[in-house]
């Protein structure tokens, strides 16, 4: 089943955006816009149990990321080559998908997050407990389930990020209805494996790398460099300041023009 996307520029795509957990591809739309203008064209994934995406029935990282080089093969050709960003668990798939199909990635970047246990995931549990917790069949507007989910999500700007899966069902019997538009029985089930790093041997990928981390973030740190050396040789560490977790959204200027004389390299 395909993955839904959206396209950001004219001509051929060059950059594939991989978004977070409880993210979706148009969260990038915004860099993608950016680099347009310098004539980039992007492809937006929304990546499995996410967004306009399928469903599935497990959490398998090395299963995404097979899955978005068949597309990547099946929208661009055998020759497709592409430079590839992915932030947090996008991050993680982009990674395999490059050590696993290094043919289709020119080059790579991976936004604040390390091929390790994300033990920071811990703070998506009491986000999970929230979604899950709202009463959709009782909610009569947007605004009334950010009210609600304020009472146990304080920051605005992640009530937001929750809230763009909240969708409006409308049939004949509940023209008021709610769904979540994204698994999340499977993800709030499953986030020790969206944290975790699977075992990928003496796999390496040598292409240029640009690993970006956020300031003021602690996806990164000094104990991952190592790893992410050993797997990844050409490897460049920039960190944004006044960044964190979500670099593209606390930082996107500053991001944008990291990414553009990496891209054009």
């Amino acid at each position: 089943m395909a993955l839904f996307s959206q396209l950001v520029g004219d001509g051929r795509p060059d950059v594939v955006f991989l978004h977070g957990l409880f993210g979706r591809g148009k969260n990038w739309s915004g860099i993608a816009r950016s680099l347009a203008e310098h004539e980039h064209a992007s492809v937006l994934f929304d990546l499995p149990d996410h967004g306009r995406s399928h469903w599935t029935e497990s959490f398998d990282y090395e299963r995404m990321a097979d899955e978005v080089a068949d597309e990547l093969r099946l929208r661009m050709g055998t020759a497709a080559s592409v430079s590839l960003v992915g932030h947090s668990m996008g991050g993680k798939v982009a990674m395999l998908l490059a050590l696993r199909h290094p043919e289709l990635v020119r080059r790579l970047v991976v936004v604040d997050i390390a091929p390790d246990i994300s033990d920071q995931l811990r703070t998506s549990v009491p986000l999970v407990k929230a979604m899950r917790e709202l009463d959709l069949d009782s909610l009569t507007s947007r605004g009334e389930a950010e009210r609600r989910l304020a009472t146990d999500v304080d920051d605005p700007a992640v009530r937001q990020f929750l809230l763009q899966n909240l969708k409006r069902t409308r049939t004949a019997e509940n023209r008021n209805g709610w769904q979540w538009e994204l698994n999340l029985g499977l993800l709030g089930d499953h986030l020790d494996d969206v944290a975790s790093w699977p075992e990928v041997g003496d796999a390496g990928y040598d292409g240029p790398v640009l690993w970006v981390a956020g300031a003021d973030s602690l996806y990164i740190r000094p104990e991952h460099y190592e790893p992410m050396r050993r797997l990844f040789p050409r490897v460049q560490l920039v960190r944004i300041p006044g960044a964190g977790h979500w670099v593209h959204a606390d930082a996107p200027a500053e991001l944008t023009a990291t990414l553009l004389p990496f891209l054009a390299d």
